[in-house]
């Protein structure tokens, strides 16, 4: 595999690697939390290494961008690839979480550029919804990674601008609801999702789980709303476990990461939850959910380095 060739053909979806990282790092630094262990050292470790792997990424597809700008053009046509774009932008939202209690102004700073840069890349996105023929069949779980970012915002952003931060999480929590009735109809009454997607079924965890922490940021509350939300990702969690059979039999692709980031946020919410409500048992379904993210995690990253080295990665599909 030579070296243009993996500028050349360096998938966008691979943002999301980072996505699911900083989600493990950061759910270890919420389950160590309740655990009374002194995580914080190492936290911020897997925080630069991931930072790091983050830079190189952006660099590489910046070259990708300036030598094969047809490429690039075609990612923000496609219409699977188009909505893992924000990827991009959710990272920079995410390290903005990371950094907020090592460095407000460092923060501040990747949460602006991620709200900025993240909205502009959902209204291209939307304007692609609304004026392109898209066939039903196309639609899959994917689509609710642009709405994620703006759900994301106020868990960071609430301490920033809690107006702002409001307008951003209207936005995601609204378009999640008609988007899942879409794919409800998509996965019910189409085609079944080919198998390279099958793993962005986890991706429906993450507005429900998400919005449970961004809704408590802002209101500061254990309310009605705020439990449908974190129950209805319990649900949605323990329904993808009924389809364990058909994941296991799935070849490896680089779909395979949308495993990661939804599982470290429904960790996530469920520390929040034993914080809110003192019940011992989500302390330790916290722990649980913890050790299988980092299990899906470990098992997910030695599959892709094996298939860089095979030369699976970089490829013109």
């Amino acid at each position: 595999m030579s070296e243009n060739s993996c500028v050349k053909f360096l998938p966008v979806s691979v943002f999301a690697t980072v996505m699911g990282l900083m989600g493990v790092t950061l759910a270890f630094e919420r389950v160590g939390k309740i655990f009374h262990l002194n995580v914080h050292s190492v936290y911020v470790l897997l925080l630069v290494i991931v930072n790091i792997w983050f830079l190189f990424l952006s660099g590489t597809y910046l070259l990708k961008f300036l030598k094969f700008p047809e490429e690039v053009r075609k990612d923000f046509s496609h219409p699977v690839k188009l909505n893992f774009i924000p990827t991009f932008s959710i990272s920079l939202i995410l390290f903005s979480i990371g950094y907020f209690e090592i460095s407000k102004t460092v923060s501040l700073i990747y949460w602006i550029s991620g709200v900025i840069i993240h909205m502009l890349l959902l209204f291209y996105i939307i304007n692609k919804w609304f004026f392109h023929d898209f066939k039903i069949n196309v639609k899959n779980p994917a689509w609710f990674i642009p709405v994620v970012g703006p759900i994301l915002a106020p868990i960071s952003g609430a301490a920033f601008s809690i107006e702002a931060s409001w307008f951003f999480y209207s936005i995601g929590i609204v378009l999640w609801l008609p988007i899942f009735s879409i794919l409800l109809y998509r996965v019910i009454f189409n085609d079944p999702l080919p198998p390279k997607l099958l793993p962005t079924l986890f991706i429906m965890i993450a507005p429900p789980a998400v919005g449970f922490i961004s809704y408590i940021k802002l209101s500061q509350q254990l309310d009605n709303f705020s439990r449908v939300l974190f129950y209805f990702g319990v649900f949605v969690f323990m329904l993808l476990l009924t389809f364990y059979g058909r994941f296991s039999r799935l070849q490896f692709f680089l779909s395979w990461w949308a495993y990661t980031f939804p599982m470290a946020a429904f960790t996530i919410s469920i520390v929040l939850y034993f914080h809110l409500t003192h019940f011992v048992f989500f302390k330790y379904f916290a722990l649980l959910a913890f050790m299988l993210t980092l299990a899906v995690v470990l098992i997910v990253l030695v599959k892709s380095f094996k298939s860089f080295l095979k030369g699976e990665i970089c490829v013109e599909e």
